[in-house]
């Protein structure tokens, strides 16, 4: 028996072998069974008692004792050698290692069902199976309750022979599992762990001639997929191996194993729980604050298990704990409680951490953690992939880019989009968020609770550079001009998660353009009372913290302006552009780009507000001041000619606006190009005055060649495309096809609802078209049924005096009279009349057409002496307020002659037909259907009179 020592000792005697190793005095060596010794010791005495560890001492010198030996180094009192012998196997049933305790008011949930699943789709074995899914989801709870219900039959015909269950967190934990299995049901060397682990997994695969065992082995918290390489257990149709883990690497899920993914609670369970979990003083807490509760919590189990804990150790409410959450000064680390429920090891801030850790060091190395500072201030439901590939989100991962391994003097290299794909890839594998590249537009989607604990991580300082970063990266990926309406939905969303938490960051040192870019948005795709919402928001936070005369307070003010009148109040854009030129003349001067911009509001609302001819000359002095500042082809120039043309034409003169049209459209296409969208929107004009002088023909010819193109350009669901579609169908009708243009709205309201939605103010238009070519159909009472749901809509979604709706009660009361009842038709148009008196005032051009319907259905209803009345006052109202050449004063002109005969008069009327028809010629042309009409109704009672004159009744029926 070989001894040896190294350094002073006391006697020793010995009998049998063991096994210790120490180091640090010194170097000893003993082989053949014999005894090293290092340092100085007292007395050791060998002895029989089995069972004993081996002893590790570091720091005193190095001996080493193999072959049965004993190593000793340092000072040492008494030491106790014993022999060993093999241990023989335990009986089974066996098991080894404990499995966690139930979780208070544990929820059975779906996942439990799919873990029970002994087979897959197609009739194979499921051996293994992995539960993923990110930290707190109550993955351990799961796979201890399956490992329980599959130990309670333990012993009998149908139950297991084994269960081991492994905390598995490494490499290490998961050999020193096994070794101790191997040690107690194979006889291994317990003082060699990493034998005794391949010990047990050989004595696990199945052998012939031995008796099956039915085996059941959790390795619980797989952190690496590395840890596992060689300690898979082995494919046994008597056994099954459970893996969690928040990884999913590919390689845990090959060989056939079955992934089961845990998620959170659903409403219900997290309410259930919550029901189950509280107790105390307080038990009477609401099911709604309840469930509000687990909803801010995102049904997180591990956050409701900590929140019930915290509100039971408090006696605290849940609408109390709802608040303590909503306060932004609160963290995530003050709403844990003092202790931990259910042997949880770290409260919710931290649950991520470690993971957050890993995710950092995979490749591309130290993306992870900065990639996921921005994600946590997004929305939570998903963010488009390119909002964290673009330009300025790279250049937020170069600069913060975790340096951990790396060396400090290195220049980080700049981050590639490939890089922050890559990272993304890294914290999905770690199920800190899910990456899902099928839907670009919600790409990533992230728990609501990581990204709280991620900002609460951040200092101010950080937190302010990433929220920039993240509104310069939704920036740049807010495309120009906005075809797909799911992407402008979802930046929008991702925008508005973003104010929530940059406090006043996106207003320093002057308004982020990602906040006007928001409201643009909104209000292009229609959301016009949520784009004046905004805007009034950013106005008042701009004004507080730039003060009044800052450009960016003043351009707010616009914006706001500007949805006030397309939510309905034309008036009050009209003031509110009044008050702001004047404002922005002494601040900014009068050439400047914000005064112009202005000025072409403030003309454009007082245009909408009644005033055409008004908007028309404040456009055309617009024009001289631009074109002397900007230039004849600047592209403000062009637009202001696009609206002088519009304005001319609503003041009167169609044929005048048709050819300035023309004239813009030459220009436009040589400045901006056949397919711009301003160039297209010219077109769209020169298509609608085409039909406005009278060739609906043409005018249908026209917008069939614009919707080719800007499908082409712009794309089926874009917001242009549908109004050219919607135009076409209306011109196709006005040409004389009612029953295609109502089959043409009915198949683009569909798309409308579709693209839209149902409440989106051009579906409700496009309902209003198809209403009323349903009518013009031949189907009057469908128009009548159509339009009263139509105004209960609009009515709920724009307000009672919005234009929109004012016109729906128009058109309802007009085929409430072409169905039949004529009183009802004019006691609706009476009202109506009081109602946008009210609202638009007396001279508005609409509350004159009301008067138009009012005295037309008056006469229907057989009051034709009052209805002359009225059409003569209504003549002296509209030349004093739009002209005597304006389409409008020559309709009601039309209307006087008619009543002139039906009253008796057909000599007048003749006289007032054919004045009217020398007006009509000069205004609108010889050919224009008015003009048409006009002739035609000349002759009928050029044919009246001389049928009176030979004593004749009617010439002709009416």
């Amino acid at each position: 028996m070989a001894r040896a020592n190294k350094g002073w000792r006391g006697p020793q005697q010995e009998e049998a072998p063991a096994v210790v190793t120490v180091t640090g005095t010194g170097d000893a060596v003993a082989s053949s069974g014999g005894t090293a010794v290092s340092g100085f010791r007292g007395l050791a005495v060998g002895t029989d008692q089995a069972g004993e560890a081996p002893v590790s001492v570091s720091s005193t010198g190095d001996a080493t004792a193999i072959g049965g030996g004993f190593a000793n180094a340092g000072y040492i009192g008494t030491l106790t050698v014993q022999a060993r012998e093999p241990q023989e196997p335990a009986l089974w049933p066996h098991q080894v290692g404990l499995i966690p305790p139930a979780a208070r008011s544990f929820q059975l949930r779906g996942e439990a069902d799919r873990l029970r699943m002994t087979v897959d789709g197609g009739g194979t074995a499921v051996l293994t199976q992995l539960l993923t899914g990110m930290g707190g989801v109550g993955k351990t709870q799961l796979a201890a309750d399956y490992a329980r219900t599959a130990w309670k039959d333990a012993g009998t015909s149908r139950g297991l022979d084994v269960l081991v269950w492994i905390a598995a967190h490494t490499r290490q934990a998961i050999v020193t599992g096994y070794g101790q299995a191997g040690v107690e049901l194979c006889r291994a060397d317990p003082n060699d762990a990493e034998q005794a682990a391949r010990s047990f997994l050989a004595w696990l695969a199945p052998k012939s001639a031995a008796k099956p065992c039915r085996w059941l082995i959790v390795l619980d918290d797989v952190s690496d997929p590395a840890d596992l390489r060689g300690l898979w257990p082995p494919d046994s149709l008597h056994g099954r191996t459970l893996v969690t883990t928040r990884r999913r690497d590919a390689a845990l899920a090959a060989d056939g194993r079955r992934t089961v993914e845990v998620g959170l609670f659903t409403e219900a369970e997290a309410l259930s729980y919550l029901t189950a979990s509280l107790t105390g003083h307080r038990r009477d807490h609401h099911a709604d604050q309840l469930s509000a509760l687990a909803g801010d919590l995102g049904h997180l189990p591990l956050a409701l298990a900590q929140a019930a804990a915290y509100i039971n150790d408090a006696d605290e409410s849940a609408a109390g704990y709802r608040q303590l959450l909503a306060n932004r000064t609160t963290t995530l680390a003050d709403t844990a409680p003092e202790a931990l429920p259910d042997d949880q090891a770290l409260p919710l801030n931290a649950a991520w951490s470690l993971s957050i850790d890993r995710a950092d060091t995979l490749r591309p190395a130290g993306l992870a953690r900065p990639t996921l500072q921005l994600i946590a201030l997004l929305e939570s439901s998903g963010i488009p992939q390119t909002v964290l590939t673009s330009e300025p989100a790279l250049a937020y991962l170069t600069a913060h880019r975790t340096r951990t391994g790396l060396d400090p003097a290195d220049e980080p290299a700049p981050v590639s989009a490939q890089d922050a794909a890559r990272a993304l890839r890294a914290l999905h594998r770690l199920s800190l968020i899910d990456h899902i590249p099928q839907t670009p537009h919600r790409a990533i989607r992230v728990h609501q609770l990581i990204q709280r604990a991620t900002r609460d991580a951040l200092t101010p300082r950080q937190h302010e550079q990433a929220t920039r970063a993240a509104a310069d990266a939704l920036i740049a990926a807010w495309p120009t001009t906005e075809r797909d309406t799911d992407l402008g939905q979802a930046l929008r969303t991702n925008t508005t998660a973003l104010t929530k938490s940059a406090g006043i960051t996106l207003y320093r040192p002057d308004v982020h353009t990602v906040l006007f870019r928001m409201g643009a948005s909104l209000g292009y795709f229609g959301q016009v009372t949520a784009a004046r919402d905004h805007y009034r928001q950013l106005s008042h936070v701009a004004h507080q913290e730039l003060g009044p005369d800052h450009p960016d307070t003043l351009a707010a003010r616009g914006s706001l302006a500007r949805w006030q009148g397309e939510s309905g109040d034309a008036l009050g854009a009209r003031d509110a552009f009044a008050e702001l030129l004047e404002h922005a003349v002494r601040v900014l001067g009068e050439g400047h780009r914000h005064v112009l911009a202005t000025r072409d509001n403030l003309a454009r609302w007082q245009g909408e507000a009644g005033d055409a001819s008004g908007a028309a000359t404040a456009f055309a002095e617009l024009l001289a001041d631009r074109v002397r500042i900007l230039g004849e082809d600047h592209r403000h120039v062009l637009a202001t000619r696009n609206s002088l043309a519009q304005w001319r034409g609503r003041a009167g003169d169609a044929s005048g606006a048709g050819i300035a049209f023309a004239e813009l459209l030459a220009d436009r296409v040589q400045t901006l190009g056949e397919d711009h969208p301003d160039t297209l929107v010219t077109r769209d004009n020169i298509a609608r005055w085409r039909g406005e002088t009278g060739d609906a023909s043409g005018a249908a010819s026209a917008f069939a060649e614009l919707l080719a193109d800007r499908v082409r350009v712009l794309g089926e669901g874009h917001p242009q495309t549908l109004t050219s579609r919607g135009n076409l169908a209306r011109w196709r009708g006005e040409a004389g096809d009612a029953v295609g243009a109502r089959d043409a709205f009915a198949a683009l309201l569909e798309q409308m609802v579709q693209v839209l939605g149902q409440d989106h103010p051009d579906t409700l238009v496009i309902r209003s078209n198809l209403a009323r070519w349903s009518g013009m159909a031949g189907d009057a009472s469908g128009a009548v049924t159509a339009f009263a749901e139509l105004l209960a809509d609009r009515v709920r979604v724009l307000g009672e005096d919005h234009p929109q709706t004012l016109a729906t009660r128009a058109n309802l009361a007009r085929w409430r009279g072409e169905a039949g009842d004529a009183v009802g038709a004019r006691d609706a148009f009476a009202e109506l009349q009081e109602h946008k008196t009210r609202v638009l005032g007396k001279d508005h051009p609409q509350t004159l057409v009301t008067r138009e319907d009012l005295a037309r259905w008056r006469g229907m209803a057989g009051d034709a002496s009052g209805a002359a009345t009225a059409f003569a006052e209504l003549l002296a109202d509209r030349v004093r307020v739009l002209g005597e050449d304006h389409l409008h004063s020559l309709i009601t002109r039309d209307n006087i002659a008619r009543c002139r005969g039906e009253l008796g008069d057909a000599s007048g009327a003749v006289t007032a037909f054919a004045e009217l028809l020398a007006d009509r010629v000069r205004v609108l042309g010889e050919d224009h259907p008015h003009t048409m009409a006009t002739r035609s109704k000349l002759a009928r009672w050029q044919r009246q009179v001389a049928a009176e004159q030979r004593g004749e009744q009617d010439a002709l029926p009416r």
